[in-house]
């Protein structure tokens, strides 16, 4: 999938976990932060792959609350899939499939 094709499923994804209003006439919110689980289905990872991206400080996440929930900013998680693109175009580059 490309990357176009995957940031829009993020928006997707957040757009679908907006909360409902509390009374009638209030606006919605749209939920900034994801959960682990959200974020391993985005990628198509599993939930430990994704704690040990966050873990390790390569997805950068935050830790919610007492019991320590993780959540990952939209935002940030864009960033990150952009790098992996540019990391990637990089490689590429340096290693073509067939050198002249």
């Amino acid at each position: 999938m490309k990357l176009g094709g995957l940031l829009a499923r993020l928006r997707s994804m957040a757009e679908s976990r907006e909360q409902a209003p509390a009374e009638k006439g209030t606006p919605k919110v749209q939920a900034r932060l994801l959960m682990l689980e959200d974020v391993a289905a985005y990628l198509s990872v599993s939930v430990p792959q994704v704690y040990a991206l966050v873990r390790s400080g390569d997805l950068p996440g935050i830790k919610l609350g007492g019991r320590g929930v993780w959540r990952v900013d939209r935002e940030q998680l864009e960033a990150y899939i952009q790098r992996l693109q540019n990391e990637t175009d990089t490689w590429t580059k340096e290693h073509p499939l067939n050198p002249p």
